[in-house]
């Protein structure tokens, strides 16, 4: 059943890729020949979409992929450093736009709502049926970002449609300008939560665990004395990595191998994937949670 889903996701993503492919070229020829800037601007958001779902097709077909002695840790990677490209780029070409917006509220140029109007309909009819296609499976953090992705552009759209009627019924060509600079802040706002994000993760930035919960349910286990050193980290989207060093009394291999065994059974209710616990006895002399040395 689950290998079936698999193949369901891959599908519908692929279907919904080519769908935001197309509406974003459309939406490119339909912006410059209608001279509508919004437009421009909406395809900008349709092609973060785009490569948000294409990233999310390459992380699933590179996470099936498996670790080697080049990666030991796997490929988990590939889909953090396609966000930080990605986002990269959208943040530059949104400060790029709010630029041009500017410049058109100076210069009103004239729309051709006969060229914007049915391009912006066939992108908001063509995100609908992209959020319809991700929705069932938009449960896990990979594939529902790529969905919230869809669900903000279709709202873009809506945008961008209610501007070329107020432009086509009141001629008030200073409506683009405006669209694209709220489209614009949009967008901004998006890539920046991914930059952050993916720069988090490469730089192996501890994610949100309570530290202290956890030495003191690792303590808390029959035969620690003491928790410090604490280690953690993303590989990807939803490996996390934990070390620690773990104090006890001199005691057999197998009675150790029962705490060992016994901290990463407990660690998993924390979203910890991976655990490797350095026992040790009258070792460290500092027993702070984060050591200060490198």
């Amino acid at each position: 059943m689950e290998e079936h889903s698999g193949h369901g996701l891959k599908r519908n993503l692929v279907l919904s890729i080519l769908l935001n492919f197309t509406i974003t070229l459309a939406e490119v020829i339909g912006g410059i020949l209608s001279g509508s800037l919004a437009l421009l601007g909406d395809s900008l958001h349709n092609f973060s979409d785009s490569m948000s779902l294409l990233a999310s097709y390459f992380a699933i077909k590179i996470g099936e992929r498996k670790a080697n002695e080049k990666y030991t840790f796997g490929y988990k990677r590939a889909e953090i450093l396609v966000a930080f490209i990605n986002s990269s780029v959208l943040f530059g070409v949104s400060l790029f736009l709010v630029v041009e917006a500017y410049r058109r509220f100076k210069n009103p140029q004239p729309i051709d709502t006969g060229i914007m109007l049915p391009v912006a309909l066939i992108g908001l009819i063509a995100n609908l049926l992209s959020v319809l296609l991700l929705h069932s499976h938009a449960h896990g953090l990979n594939v529902r970002s790529a969905y919230l992705h869809l669900l903000s552009d279709t709202l873009s759209s809506v945008a961008v449609v209610l501007g070329g009627l107020l432009i086509l019924f009141y001629g008030v060509n200073w409506v683009d300008p405006l669209v694209t600079v709220l489209i614009a802040l949009y967008i901004l706002r998006e890539a920046y939560e991914v930059l952050r994000e993916s720069i988090e993760v490469l730089m192996e930035a501890s994610p949100e665990l309570d530290l202290g919960a956890i030495k003191a349910e690792i303590e808390s286990i029959p035969g620690v004395k003491n928790a410090h050193h604490f280690h953690a980290w993303r590989i990807g989207e939803n490996g996390v990595h934990f070390e620690c060093h773990v104090e006890v009394d001199d005691m057999p291999i197998s009675e150790a191998q029962r705490i060992i065994d016994e901290v990463e059974k407990r660690l998993r209710k924390y979203g910890i994937t991976h655990v490797t616990v350095q026992l040790e006895v009258n070792r460290c002399e500092g027993k702070e949670v984060i050591c200060g040395k490198g």
